[in-house]
């Protein structure tokens, strides 16, 4: 393949996004990883073990993504994350919400798609290049109870999984010229700019997909083939280890509360232009500024969700 055969280039990176994607929701599914698990298994367990694989996946993508730009074959200043106008407010305030909109909805843009590949309905509905890796490493490792199988295999995969998909659209699928007007091109990508893992706005833009179905300007994009491949991963994997179930709403307030999430979810991911992985991971691996303070505010906005739930739940017993 070529640059002079765009459409090849093209599909060869909407179905490596499926690949990679597929990769991710099957491991994902196996090791349980998931990001408001993780916030949850500290804030009510004080148990690191879940956000040590999600640091790990971050050190891992971090890592590889710098790996990738000192080599040449990515330019990661031509992502969404690194974008000369920062608006901080927009990633404090998206990012908070984002953060308690996962914890009603029971887990994050990437954790609902890794459940409906199990069967649940609720998911349905609703600076230093090696200095932080090197860091995020050595705290991640030196918790003996970590170091097990499924921890450190859910850690890396999701890290070179994010590295992958940096290589596909920011190399592969990237055209100096494109031939219709000559200025530079990143193909398969919605945002039209160098693209990596995000489950947010391309759960949208699969939804659109499937309700313009004939319209024949829509195509599968990137992180369109990244919802079906995460969806494809979990669903195999809990197909194959007979895990696979269905599971519906406990009651009107569960109901309630997955409505809830998915719509501050989806505002929230929306104005800090990410979520727990697309600036948790994609776009910590940049180093932009923007998504060490959407990811700050996740977290905070989980764990401040999880306080209440917790509080009232005391107050009914």
């Amino acid at each position: 393949m070529t640059e002079s055969d765009p459409a090849a280039l093209a599909s060869a990176v909407v179905w490596g996004a499926f690949a990679l994607a597929f990769l991710f929701g099957a491991v994902g599914n196996k090791t349980h990883f998931c990001t408001m698990g993780a916030v949850s298994d500290v804030v009510n367990m004080g148990d690191w073990n879940r956000m040590r694989m999600w640091l790990l996946a971050i050190a891992v993508a971090t890592a590889g993504a710098g790996a990738l730009q000192l080599a040449g074959l990515v330019d990661l200043s031509k992502t969404i994350y690194t974008v000369p106008r920062f608006t901080w407010l927009s990633y404090i305030l998206g990012g908070f919400l984002f953060g308690i909109g996962m914890t009603l909805g029971s887990g994050c843009g990437s954790k609902t798609l890794i459940r409906i590949g199990t069967g649940n309905l609720k998911s349905l509905v609703v600076a230093i290049v090696l200095a932080i890796p090197l860091a995020l490493f050595a705290f991640v490792f030196k918790a003996r109870e970590f170091r097990t199988f499924d921890n450190v295999l859910g850690g890396v995969v999701v890290g070179l999984v994010v590295v992958g998909g940096w290589y596909l659209s920011g190399h592969i699928g990237h055209l100096a010229e494109g031939p219709a007007t000559l200025e530079e091109k990143f193909l398969a990508t919605n945002s039209g700019r160098t693209e990596s893992l995000s489950f947010v706005a391309p759960q949208a833009y699969s939804l659109e997909l499937l309700l313009l179905w004939s319209d024949k300007s829509r195509v599968v994009t990137f992180g369109i083939a990244s919802v079906l491949g995460m969806l494809a991963g979990s669903l195999a994997w809990s197909l194959a280890t007979k895990s696979f179930r269905l599971e519906s709403f406990r009651d009107a307030e569960d109901l309630i509360n997955h409505l809830a999430g998915g719509a501050l979810m989806g505002f929230g991911g929306v104005l800090a232009l990410g979520c727990t992985i697309g600036q948790g991971v994609s776009g910590l691996s940049t180093l932009a500024l923007g998504s060490f303070l959407a990811f700050s505010a996740i977290i905070a906005g989980a764990a401040l969700t999880m306080k209440i739930q917790y509080w009232r739940l005391m107050r009914q017993a």
